[in-house]
């Protein structure tokens, strides 16, 4: 190998793994402006719509985000009337998301998007599938 050649751009795992984040985060844009929400706050909605309550240490974890992310985030989607946030009956210091009314029916306007974003992708169902299951080895989580 010549000298530096790790240094190139395109010898780097790390450079293809962040651009295609961004192509594929930028696929959804159009679909959840429709309903409303950008990326972030579609995947907290996806965790609620699954859990319906769920500590925001615990959500962050689940999600990787660090709290100076996700506390504006949560204040916007409880402004929008999606969810409840709440102090923890038996650690005040915890605080409680909890789905609303309003947010469990924002989930049949969401329900198409996975359709509408796979047919935007140029992956088979094999790919995808193969994909999947090796960016979750990466985070070291198994499926």
């Amino acid at each position: 190998m010549k000298p530096y050649e790790q240094l190139k751009l395109k010898n780097q795992l790390c450079f293809p793994l962040y651009a295609a984040a961004k192509e594929v985060v930028g696929k959804y844009k159009p679909f959840l402006d429709g309903i409303g929400l950008t990326y972030t706050q579609y995947i907290a909605m996806m965790v609620l719509w699954e859990r319906k309550e769920i500590g925001v240490k615990e959500l962050g974890e689940y999600l990787y985000l660090e709290s100076s992310t996700l506390t504006p985030l949560l204040k916007r989607l409880e402004s929008k009337g999606f969810l409840a946030r709440n102090r923890s009956d038996r650690d005040e210091r915890s605080v409680i998301i909890t789905l609303t009314e309003e947010g469990e029916r924002l989930k049949e306007q969401a329900a198409a998007v996975p359709a509408k974003l796979k047919k935007c992708l140029p992956l088979t169902e094999n790919d995808a599938k193969t994909l999947y299951h090796l960016l979750y080895k990466l985070l070291g989580v198994s499926d």
